[in-house]
């Protein structure tokens, strides 16, 4: 038996290639899209209703998310509790989740119990009634829970960071506790009948979906469930990003300063997007980046800083995000501002650069171990009109790109003068 040697490094085998299981698609009848991913694996499917939020209306900033998180408060034929016994008596999992560009219903159920669970599911998105009682403890609830929230610092910095970046759009949302007073059952029934339509709806199944599985679901969702006369209008309106650059909420009892530094950006349709990922992961997307390096373990001014990139629909973000100590949050900023403009006048050493690679497509590969994260990259590239190659040219970017395309990325995207600054704490 041989003996491991522990001074030398076991081999490093480089990620070749990226294969993604691709769905099969079906259009139902209504105009209801379907993609199946079938593992053939375990009795386990994961079904999405996915539906594009409507245009927002700044007078009714909160419609979105209310009509969302009260879905299965009940229906015309069950109340919140009869829902959740049905679904728990099944042993499934249902939840529904709110984002800027969609609203969603997810369930999590045995491939044998679909013909049990999925009625209850149609149920909610054709028949949801949206209960007074239930509205009144929701607003009370989010009333709180928002009160409670806008005591902490980060909180309130990302606030004023999306207002300041995208103004009076859903991107920009920063609701206030007496907007949720404005909430209207009546307003909420005719939110839902506009949004909630199959030609407005993409359902994405993941797991053991074999054909009979698929042909329940398609007769299921196909008959009974008609689009409304006027389609949702999905289109949002303009960004306004504000003029000033510089944001101050002075606390004076802080002992920690929230910070959040960036601009808005390209999002995942633009050429250059897969190579800036790497810039920023260089800047402050892992563990070992600069960021991390010098204001947390050299300088000790935090427990933890990064940056990052969103892509929605209609936009993107750069940002660098951070909490620091009050009494160094002006020397913090300083920091972060020498490390973006490092990135900007020298190169990239070679071995830092193929340490970035590899964790990025080591990352890319890892976030694949299962048929529902293959689902997830592709409703990546559905919902931003992308296809597979995509990520060929992303394993490819990251593969090759030189610490001079780096460099010269961060001079093109990246101004710190520009910059949007949020500080609140002290400064």
């Amino acid at each position: 038996m041989s003996v491991l040697n522990r001074k030398q490094a076991p081999q490093f085998n480089g990620v070749e290639n990226i294969i993604l299981i691709k769905p099969e698609h079906k259009k139902l009848a209504n105009g209801c899209n379907v993609y199946a991913f079938n593992s053939g694996g375990q009795e386990l499917v994961r079904i999405e209703w996915i539906f594009g939020n409507p245009r927002f209306n700044p007078d009714k900033p909160l419609l979105n998310v209310a009509v969302n998180t009260l879905l299965t408060d009940g229906t015309g034929n069950m109340t919140a509790a009869q829902i959740a016994d049905h679904i728990d008596f099944y042993g499934a999992f249902l939840q529904v989740d709110y984002s800027y560009d969609h609203s969603q219903v997810t369930l999590y159920t045995l491939t044998k119990h679909l013909a049990s669970t999925l009625p209850v599911i149609k149920d909610i998105i054709t028949n949801s009634v949206f209960p007074e009682k239930e509205l009144e403890t929701f607003v009370r609830n989010q009333q709180q829970k928002l009160q409670v929230s806008l005591q902490k610092n980060d909180f309130v910095a990302r606030r004023i960071f999306n207002k300041a970046l995208n103004g009076e759009t859903i991107y920009g949302l920063a609701a206030e506790p007496e907007d949720f007073k404005s909430l209207k059952r009546e307003d909420l029934l005719v939110h839902f009948k506009h949004m909630y339509q199959p030609a407005n709806c993409t359902v994405v199944i993941a797991g053991k979906v074999d054909e009979a599985a698929l042909d329940l679901l398609s007769d299921t969702f196909e008959n009974g469930w008609g689009n409304q006369a006027t389609s949702a209008d999905t289109m949002q309106p303009p960004l306004n990003p504000s003029s000033e650059r510089f944001f101050y909420t002075e606390k004076p009892a802080a002992l920690q300063s929230a910070i959040r530094i960036g601009t808005p950006f390209i999002n995942r349709t633009h050429p250059d997007f897969p190579a800036v990922q790497v810039l920023n992961t260089v800047l402050g997307g892992y563990f070992g980046s600069r960021l991390m390096a010098n204001i947390r373990e050299d300088k000790g001014y935090t427990y933890g800083i990064g940056s990052g990139m969103t892509s929605f629909k209609q936009t993107g973000s750069f940002f660098i995000a951070s909490e620091v100590g009050a009494d160094v949050c002006r020397s913090a900023v300083t920091e972060i501002e020498k490390e973006v403009n490092l990135l900007k006048t020298e190169l990239i050493a070679e071995d830092e650069l193929s340490l970035v690679r590899n964790f990025m497509l080591g990352s890319l590969l890892g976030s694949l171990e299962n048929v529902f994260s293959h689902a997830d990259k592709f409703k990546n590239l559905y919902f931003a009109g992308l296809d597979y190659d995509y990520y060929e040219r992303y394993t490819s970017t990251v593969k090759n790109i030189t610490a001079e395309e780096l460099q010269a990325l961060a001079n093109k995207y990246w101004d710190f003068e520009n910059f949007y600054k949020v500080i609140v704490g002290k400064y």
